[in-house]
């Protein structure tokens, strides 16, 4: 395959694939492809471990040249356990019938991040610099060959990203794509064929009289109406997006809410889930029978939804993106601390989300918000700089009391103690959250600061690289009301911990994913201790910690906030909405 575009070597294999020396487990070798294609074989392979070769890939070639036959075996081997790095097939989505959006969906979802759309997948490699491939057989059998020719390259263009693409000789997707840098392979070329391993393969495997080997007949589809609610919950989830994009109506609303939250709309799930996702996607503007139909088919859902606000909404009006959430308490209880991508900190009614007000300065590149209990709220900011306002008036001393108790509050105490102690730290502060007379503190080393007035700091090391998200909550401990702080820690490293900082860290995490904890929220109910966590796929998960129950939801978005209201309910904050669910 010739060479057009030097480039730069390639980090180590992702998720979960070892590197290194080839395997020598004989379930992990590899077969000789069909017809003779050894040299075309050897030519992927050596693309796939020059770290100088152009990042994308064409296969192309007449109708029948056995393009997909040789990407099949490519993919076949790439993604089996134990292929090694170089050689590791890490996404691949096969496009008859995809747009440029149900493609992201599907790679987003293989790849464990949450895109929404072609930018969200583009911008969530860019930001991971491990090496990724992608292939992408039969381009030119795309609903829309020009988006998807799009987002190849912009794809391709990323120094650490393969992409692999077949397509039919002679059209313009392939002009468009081989128009720039890239290895080209056309498979009606004789150099990609060895004849006498050609000759050998179709004397041991005769085709049928079609000349071609048989197929299963499709299952015929059911059809479904665009209106009806039920109706889509209960078709193929991806025959209705493409139906979707190509409609030019509204369908009640049912259209936006559909392609806001496509990206868990059409993973495998019962129509109840599917129902429910859909109705926390519906915005105020559509048809106001719609809910309701909504609500009936989610009855068996594991969540319901208390109330919404989606992205347009005007009645309250949506927040706008949220990044952070804090549960009220004291002179903020029944309310929430609501932070938006632009670092401004609303106060919303957690009953209505009404908002009450708001901080007077702004924190752009907000982290983390924590409520301290008094009316004060402190704001993290991405370069790990505290900021603390007055969100409402707590109840003072008067008169003779305030005259001999005019110093500094204990809170007071407490926040300056915490100010000092991180302007001390090396590491830079990357979450936060208040836990009654103590602040708990996360770094960029993955340690973890429980901060206190008049007291030595408590730290543990909990994660390999940076904090992302603490939680905390006093767990009684007697009946004579004692408590003990339980806090839970999500890293950049996939694991979410238990620590009291009384006692060491539990030794194993509380759970682990391939996919960094954007958020963790931790309570104490009637029912008992109940975790919440965010991972960057997407997927919230909800923890009944006494008997191990977990629930889960996707809403179609990466969840970057998590609280509990005082009543249990689990609030869930993405860029497209802000939730408040209630476990059935």
């Amino acid at each position: 395959m010739p060479r057009s575009r030097p480039g730069s070597d390639s980090p180590p294999g992702r998720r979960g694939n070892a590197g290194g020396a080839m395997t020598t487990d004989p379930a992990a070798r590899w077969s000789r492809p069909a017809s003779g294609r050894e040299p075309a074989a050897a030519a992927l392979l050596a693309w796939l471990g020059d770290p100088g070769a152009p990042g994308l890939a064409v296969i192309t070639g007449a109708e029948g040249s056995g393009k997909s036959r040789l990407l099949a075996w490519l993919i076949g081997h790439g993604t089996r356990p134990g292929t090694i790095g170089e050689r590791r097939i890490h996404g691949f989505v096969p496009l008859p019938g995809q747009t440029a959006t149900t493609v992201a969906w599907m790679l987003g979802d293989q790849l464990s991040n949450a895109a929404r759309s072609p930018g969200d997948l583009v911008a969530a490699l860019a930001a991971d610099p491990r090496r990724t491939v992608i292939a992408l057989p039969e381009l030119h059998g795309a609903e829309q060959p020009g988006p998807v020719v799009e987002l190849v390259l912009r794809l391709a263009a990323l120094d650490h990203v393969r992409v692999l693409v077949e397509v039919r000789s002679g059209t313009r997707w392939e002009r468009a794509l081989t128009a720039g840098p890239c290895a080209r392979m056309d498979l009606d070329e004789p150099q990609w064929t060895d004849e006498a391993r050609r000759a050998s393969w179709d004397a041991s495997h005769p085709v049928g009289p079609a000349g071609r080997a048989e197929q299963d007949p499709e299952q015929p589809e059911v059809p479904f109406d665009l209106d009806d609610p039920v109706s889509v919950c209960a078709a193929d989830p991806w025959s209705v997006t493409t139906a979707y994009e190509r409609s030019q109506e509204n369908h009640g609303g049912l259209r936006a809410a559909w392609l806001r939250a496509g990206a868990s709309l059409t993973r495998e799930k019962p129509a109840a889930e599917r129902a429910l996702v859909l109705r926390a996607a519906l915005g105020d503007a559509g048809d106001p029978r719609l809910a309701a139909a909504l609500d009936s088919a989610a009855r068996d859902a594991s969540w319901a939804v208390v109330w919404h606000r989606v992205r347009g909404d005007v009645t309250p009006p949506w927040p706008g993106p949220v990044r952070s959430l804090a549960a009220g308490t004291g002179p903020l209880a029944g309310q929430l601390v609501v932070a938006d991508h632009q670092g401004t900190v609303r106060v919303l009614d957690a009953e209505s989300a009404r908002s009450t007000g708001r901080l007077p300065h702004s924190a752009p590149g907000v982290r983390a918000t924590a409520d301290h209990g008094d009316g004060t709220v402190t704001v993290l900011d991405e370069h790990g700089l505290l900021h603390t306002q007055r969100a409402a008036e707590s109840a003072r001393p008067k008169g003779l009391a305030a005259l001999l108790d005019d110093g500094p509050s204990a809170q007071e105490r407490l926040l300056a103690a915490v100010r000092e102690y991180a302007q001390r730290q090396r590491e830079t502060v990357t979450a936060l959250t208040g836990a009654g007379d103590r602040v708990v503190l996360g770094d960029a080393a993955g340690t973890v600061h429980v901060v206190s007035a008049g007291a030595e700091p408590r730290t543990a090391t909990l994660h390999r690289g940076r904090v992302t998200a603490v939680a905390g909550t006093d767990l009684p401990v007697s009946a004579a009301g004692d408590t003990v702080l339980l806090l839970y820690t999500g890293g950049a490293d996939g694991t979410v911990r238990a620590w009291a900082p009384h006692t060491d860290a539990m030794p194993e995490p509380v759970a682990a994913r391939n996919c960094a904890v954007d958020a963790v929220a931790v309570a104490t109910v009637d029912a008992g201790l109940v975790l919440a966590i965010a991972w960057a796929d997407g997927l919230v998960e909800h923890r009944a910690l006494a008997d191990d129950r977990l629930r889960t939801f996707h809403p179609g978005s990466r969840a970057h906030a998590l609280a509990f209201t005082a009543e249990g309910d689990l609030m869930v904050g993405t860029d497209e909405a802000l939730l408040r669910m209630r476990a059935r």
